[in-house]
């Protein structure tokens, strides 16, 4: 009988290779988990006293002395000096970082849930230091050699991080960093309160686009202030943290708006918000309100680097209560200025607009030709000023060498009106660009103590850092009715006819002047011949005045340049400033009196005490430049040049129906455009012309100050009257006092072929200035005797006009 094998008790079993029990790799099963948990014990205890040892190390400074408990008790950010408008709004800032300062009670609760939700959802329990996330980061980074480890921060070890930094250390950076943010952050929490705690990490984290602390950045994306910050808005800054560029939500707005809803959704977990709340957020579509506003952009950036460099220099000067010099970039100053923002705001918006169209009909008008076409040597002049130029020349490049650099085609960015463009281009033709690029200057200041309103310098700082409100230009007829006010202030009638004829000047070189149109003949008032801007009657007056009294008057109503004391004067040869030209204009505006320009009211610390209040005493910069009466005639010769004359756009085209005087200004070969306009509350200025004076319009018909600055003042005070909050401005007039008698009579024609046998009115006998030659040397010697032997009997150099008349009548009588 044959025997079944029982296969049942072996199926599924695999065959087993018998082991001697004396064979040397036999190990018992018990040994082996004995040595490995001896092993691992062994590791950990090492890994322990590695741990204390570098602890101890760190705490004793081995590594570096750590702050004391007073340095973090004071602990400050750098914050940057901020520059604000009169009407409260930010300008611009000053820093080495963008960063500004918030209380708690400033920050809405939305981002501080967000912060602690996604950052450190233990922040109210542990005390500074997470024990378990510091041990992890240890044994990743020391035993497993993975600089990948690290995360398990808290708030209170970034913030010692944001503010003390990080060193380097080798392959221990990362314990010996992460010890030292512990030990300061347990510190730290000893010190301060969770709120504070809170308040301090905000202020010194880093958002996107370089941007430091919550208000930066919720200024920067949102255009408001921390505490108005809504859920979503708060959940996508908070969300920047993780990589600032990454979730930059105007670069990425999709991936932050990701990163955005998962910061609700932790929210959501941490009890912050509702289920449905949560929803309803991340629903919410990503919506920015933009607001790049950083040193070199912004509203009235040329003003702001001036008082940058002002700032400077006072800072050097003050000294804060420690006895250390106040720092512009890290003291977190307030400088309030005299701008008004709504201006500024208004003026930039009328420039942009109006430089675009005369740039659009400048590049027509010149078409597939170069402006320089008959100077070559402009070309070269600007080639050689270029930084591109001096840096190559300065590193020692040869002539051949900049010119094929100038020729080779890189990417730029470069200015045009109304846009920056990014293109490729050479060096040398981005200089034509340049070159081809005309430029534009605006100023306004209130006529009655100077403060600057607006200032604009430039087409835009980033691209031209040369500010144009301080840059001398020739001013072509604008300096005319200084001409005209002193000739008045020195016995020319005020309705005086001038023969409109061409004349040479034997005693100047044979030199004869021209009028713009070269129409000549009939006789012309000097209203009407500074409503048209006759060149041959301005020379005249000039002769009439003396040129030697119309520098001094010039001076004496705040144009600071050296004068030429030549008849070409009365055309404007001079090079003056536009902030000097806007100057000289105040005291017609202002009763006769002269002002100077200020921008700065006062200066404040981080805490709101005022260390500097400027322009205290504002009677004490006016002087009576001219008298009342001068400048009410002054005023009205003005008026008409807007009502009827070279100036009438501003009626024609911008619809300015309230009180404005103004003279435009054009200089030989159409180089510069001038307009300078004035109301009773603004004196405005505005300058158009190229870089180089020898690229401009080829004729008269656009390049004149009527067509290319007047627009710019036009259309600013057409956006200005049709703010409601300035609409009361448009009601107000020019005080005339008690010389509206005598304007009513000045209203005699601008223009006469021939001059009436007799006056209807002799303003001479009125006013007795009508005296022969004999007369006048009696009266003169007979007011010298007087003013040595009486001077209380002097008699006054400005009387009133009833005074004259009475004083007339009872001569008649």
């Amino acid at each position: 009988m044959v025997k079944k094998k029982n296969t049942s008790s072996t199926r599924g079993k695999r065959k087993r290779t018998p082991v001697k029990k004396n064979s040397k790799f036999h190990i018992p099963k018990q040994i082996t988990k004995q040595r490995v948990w001896r092993w691992a014990l062994n590791i950990s205890l090492f890994g322990i006293f590695l741990l204390g040892a570098l602890f101890v190390l760190v705490y004793i400074g081995a590594f570096g002395p750590l702050p004391t408990t007073q340095e973090l008790k004071d602990v400050k950010n750098p914050v940057a000096s901020e520059v604000y408008s009169s009407d409260g709004h930010l300008l611009g800032r000053y820093y080495i970082q963008n960063r500004s300062n918030v209380t708690f009670d400033q920050i809405s609760p939305n981002v501080i849930h967000a912060l602690v939700a996604t950052e450190d959802a233990r922040f109210y329990e542990h005390r500074g230091i997470d024990e378990w996330a510091l041990l992890r980061v240890f044994i990743k980074s020391i035993l497993l050699q993975d600089r990948s480890a690290g995360g398990g921060s808290t708030l209170s070890q970034q913030i010692a991080k944001n503010i003390f930094g990080r060193d380097n250390y080798g392959p221990l950076s990362m314990p010996v960093n992460k010890l030292r943010e512990a030990i300061i952050a347990y510190r730290l929490e000893k010190i301060y309160t969770k709120n504070e705690i809170l308040t301090l990490y905000l202020n010194t984290v880093p958002f996107s686009e370089n941007t430091y602390g919550i208000e930066t950045a919720s200024e920067r994306f949102f255009d408001k202030k921390p505490a108005d910050l809504t859920v979503p808005e708060a959940a996508t800054l908070v969300g920047t943290l993780k990589a600032s560029n990454a979730y930059n939500p105007r670069l990425h707005p999709e991936r932050s708006k990701e990163r955005r809803n998962l910061v609700i959704s932790l929210m959501v977990k941490n009890n912050y918000l509702s289920e449905a709340e949560g929803k309803e957020y991340q629903e919410t579509p990503l919506t920015l309100h933009y607001n790049y506003l950083v040193y070199n952009t912004g509203p009235a950036a040329y003003l702001r680097e001036r008082i940058r460099l002002e700032m400077e220099d006072w800072c050097s000067h003050v000294t804060k209560p420690n006895g250390d010099p106040y720092d512009l970039y890290t003291d977190g100053l307030k400088i309030y200025t005299t701008v008004n923002y709504k201006m500024q705001e208004y003026a930039e918006k009328a420039m942009q607009e109006q430089m675009k169209s005369l740039q659009d009909i400048f590049d027509k008008h010149w078409h597939n030709r170069q402006p320089w076409e008959h100077d070559e040597d402009v070309l070269k002049r600007a080639v050689q000023r270029s930084d591109r130029y001096i840096r190559m020349k300065d590193a020692g490049k040869t002539e051949k060498e900049i010119s094929a650099a100038f020729h080779e085609l890189i990417p730029m960015k470069v200015f045009s009106w109304g846009d920056i463009k990014t293109v490729e281009m050479t060096p040398i033709d981005s200089v034509k660009h340049s070159l081809r690029t005309l430029r534009s200057a605006f100023l306004a200041l209130s006529p009655k103590d100077g403060a600057v309103k607006v200032w604009i310098g430039g087409n835009d700082f980033r691209f031209y850092q040369y500010d144009q409100v301080t840059a001398s230009r020739q001013v072509g007829s604008t300096f005319k009715p200084i001409v005209y006010a002193a000739a008045l202030e020195n016995g020319v009638e005020p309705d005086k006819y001038y023969a409109n004829e061409e004349v040479t000047y034997p005693e100047y070189d044979d030199w004869t002047p021209h009028n713009a149109e070269d129409e000549y003949g009939g006789y012309y008032s000097l209203e009407g011949a500074l409503s048209e801007s006759i060149n041959t009657v301005s020379v005249q007056v000039l002769l009439d005045a003396g040129m030697a009294n119309a520098v001094r008057l010039a001076h004496r109503m705040g144009i600071d340049v050296d004068l030429p004391e030549v008849p070409s004067l009365a055309l404007g040869v001079a090079d003056i400033p536009l902030e000097e030209m806007v100057t000289a204009y105040a005291p017609f505006a202002n009763g006769g009196k002269s002002v100077k320009p200020y921008y700065l009211l006062r200066v404040e610390d981080s805490k709101g005490h005022v260390l500097k209040t400027f322009h205290q005493d504002e009677d004490s910069d006016e002087e009576q430049v001219i008298s009342a009466q001068t400048a009410h005639i002054m005023t009205h010769y003005l008026e008409a040049v807007v009502d009827s004359g070279t100036g009438r756009a501003i009626r024609t085209r911008f619809g300015i129906r309230s009180d404005f005087a103004g003279k435009t200004g054009t200089t030989q070969n159409h180089a510069d455009g001038w307009f300078i306009g004035y109301t009773p509350d603004l004196v405005t200025g505005c300058w158009v012309g190229a870089e180089d004076p020898a690229v401009h319009f080829r004729t008269l018909y656009y390049g004149q100050g009527a067509r290319m600055a007047l627009p710019v003042v036009g259309d600013f005070f057409h956006k200005l009257y049709a703010d409601r909050s300035f609409a009361s401005l448009r009601y107000h007039s020019f005080d005339m006092g008690d010389d509206q008698r005598l304007l009513a009579s000045l209203d005699i024609p601008h223009y006469r072929d021939e001059l009436p046998r007799k006056k209807f009115i002799d303003f001479g006998w009125l006013f007795g200035r009508h005296k022969d030659k004999a007369e006048k040397d009696k009266e003169q010697l007979q007011q010298q005797e007087d003013s040595t032997q009486s001077p209380g009997n002097q008699e006054k150099k400005h009387s009133s006009i009833w005074e004259k008349i009475r004083n007339a009548f009872r001569k008649k009588n």
